[in-house]
C-alpha cells in the first residue's frame, strides 16, 4: 500500500512563485515541510491504495476527467488555518466546488475512496506554503507579514493530477486531462 492524493496543479510560473514562498518559510521560519510536494490544490486528500491496483485507479480517473470541463482558478492573497498553517488563498468558485463534489462522489461510488474528515467540514481550497513544522511561535511572527500581502493569479485548470508518496516526498504519478465540451 502506498499513499496517493489527487490535486490541481497550477502552471509552472505560479508553481515557481509558490516554491519561492515555501523556500522563504524554510529559511526564515524553519518550516520546510511544504517543500515535500509541488504547489497544488488538494481535491482528494491522501488515501492508501495498492500498487497492483493503480491501473484501476488511473482508468477511473481518466474516465472522470474525460467528462470534465476546464475551470477558471483564482488565487487571491494569503489566508491561514490558525495556529499552524499559512496558505495561498484559492477563491471558492462554483466551478471548483462542483468539480470537488463530483470527484468526491465519483471516487466514493466507484472506488470506495472516502474523505471522512472532508465530510465533516466545508471544502476550503488552498495552496499551502507553510504547515506541520511551522511552530506556533513562528506562525505568530509570520502571519502578520503575510496577512495583508498582495497576491493575484488566474489560470485555467485543465488537468487532474495523481500524486504518490515515495516515503520522503510527493511526486506526480500521472495526469488526466479534462476533455469535456463547454
Amino acid at each position: 500500500m502506498k499513499l496517493y492524493f489527487i490535486a490541481l496543479l497550477p502552471p509552472q510560473e505560479i508553481q515557481d512563485y509558490a516554491n519561492q514562498i515555501k523556500q522563504y518559510f524554510a529559511d526564515k521560519y524553519a518550516s520546510s515541510h511544504a517543500q515535500k510536494s509541488p504547489p497544488h490544490i488538494t481535491l482528494q486528500p491522501p488515501f492508501e491504495w495498492a500498487d497492483t491496483d493503480i491501473p484501476l485507479l488511473e482508468e477511473h480517473l481518466t474516465t472522470f476527467a474525460s467528462c470534465q470541463n476546464s475551470i477558471p482558478i483564482t488565487l487571491n492573497g494569503y489566508a491561514a488555518f490558525i495556529p499552524r498553517v499559512i496558505y495561498i488563498d484559492v477563491v471558492r468558485s462554483h466551478e471548483l466546488l462542483t468539480l470537488h463534489q463530483n470527484l468526491m462522489s465519483y471516487l466514493e461510488t466507484n472506488l470506495e475512496i472516502t474523505d471522512k474528515v472532508g465530510k465533516t467540514r466545508p471544502f476550503v481550497p488552498h495552496m499551502t506554503v507553510a504547515f506541520k513544522d511551522l511552530t506556533r511561535q513562528n506562525f505568530k511572527a509570520a502571519w502578520p507579514e503575510f496577512e495583508k500581502r498582495q497576491l493575484h493569479f488566474e489560470f485555467t485548470a485543465s488537468v487532474l493530477t495523481l500524486l504518490a508518496h515515495d516515503g520522503r516526498r510527493w511526486n506526480i504519478k500521472s495526469e488526466f486531462p479534462f476533455m469535456g465540451r463547454e
